[in-house]
């Protein structure tokens, strides 16, 4: 696959990103990892406004849905030895480089986090990557999957009544990687942990239960889906183990999935991944932080799943594919590892 670097801007720990629909515009929210700012860009990679200086520490974005502009984000989350403070905040656009922003859920080690719509009801969806340490790299504390109803009206909600969150399944070690999936017009999180994969669906109905069912008990740091193969069924594609240096495909027969592909030598510290449709064919763009530092793409060549080196030596933390005017796809990679915020665009397969 052919793309074009169009333009790059530096953000120190450059990390999260998110689609932002604004004043009738599509944007992309890019976030730093460390104490550092938040920067909104046109689609063409043009740098239009600062939403926030500090603290940083935001490893997930996500637009309220039918809003102008507003989204929810983490903060304070700046690694897994650094993350007690961490919590979910709203960001609302008051006027150009002029944004408010409050506290709605203190949830210390919240990682990843997502809105999921069903029934006309959003809900939260918040995946802690641990519960707690006594000391550097301790694991002795697993992590939890939070849930809870997002209230249509947040003007009420701030740091003293905050949004009530529930736990709803405990006790997953390196609770790390994080999917959106919609299917028949239901959206479910898929929760990347070392105790396996999970699809979690929010109730039909108000007031209703939720519901988890276990993919895979194969440890996954994350994971990511597309129809590589053409076949009408989408695989799963998993980075393991926990920020690990294996790339496996899993295609999903009889009901459940089982790795039909594990890619040879070792991608040390795997971490960007985003799947997508791209001109007509299943993709996964992906990267590693350590070693040869790649953003590639993974897809089906007819006769076997391959991947392509599309930059070399970025270090990617996460990507993005988005659909540009004209017909025109683009990839937006936080390339954390030397501080660099790229916007490619794709040209061909």
């Amino acid at each position: 696959m052919k793309v074009n670097k169009i333009k790059t801007h530096e953000l120190e720990k450059c990390y999260s990103i998110c689609p932002l629909t604004y004043n009738g515009t599509e944007h992309m929210l890019v976030a730093a990892e460390k104490v550092n700012k938040c920067l909104l860009f046109d689609l063409d990679g043009n740098l239009e406004e600062t939403v926030w200086d500090e603290p940083g520490g935001v490893m997930t974005m996500v637009q309220i849905p039918g809003s102008n502009g507003e989204f929810l984000a983490t903060h304070k989350f700046y690694s897994p030895n650094d993350s007690k403070e961490a919590k979910i905040i709203l960001a609302s656009p008051k006027g150009k480089n002029d944004w408010v922003v409050k506290t709605i859920v203190d949830l210390p080690f919240v990682h990843r986090f997502d809105i999921l719509t069903r029934g006309g009801v959003n809900y939260i969806i918040a995946c802690a990557l641990k519960s707690g340490h006594e000391f550097k790299d301790d694991w002795s504390m697993p992590g939890k999957i939070w849930v809870g109803e997002l209230p249509a009206d947040l003007s009420d909600i701030n740091e003293d009544n905050q949004v009530k969150l529930v736990p709803l399944k405990e006790n997953l070690l390196k609770n790390h990687g994080y999917c959106r999936v919609e299917k028949d017009g239901v959206m479910s999180g898929i929760v990347g942990t070392e105790n396996g994969i999970f699809k979690v669906t929010p109730p039909a109905e108000k007031g209703g239960e939720w519901t988890v069912e276990t993919l895979t008990e194969d440890p996954a740091s994350d994971m990511t889906f597309a129809d590589f193969d053409g076949d009408g069924e989408d695989e799963m594609l998993v980075m393991t183990p926990f920020h690990g240096d294996t790339i496996k495909i899993y295609k999903k027969a009889d009901g459940k999935y089982t790795c039909v592909k594990t890619f040879e030598g070792s991608y040390e510290f795997l971490h960007g991944i985003w799947g997508a449709e791209i001109l007509g064919k299943g993709m996964a763009i992906i990267g590693n932080r350590k070693g040869d530092r790649d953003l590639m793409a993974c897809y089906h060549d007819g006769k076997d799943y391959v991947l392509e080196v599309l930059d070399h030596n970025v270090g990617p933390a996460n990507t993005r594919v988005y659909k540009k005017p004209g017909n025109k796809l683009g990839i937006l990679s936080t390339n954390r590892e030397i501080d660099e915020i790229a916007f490619y665009e794709i040209e061909s397969l």
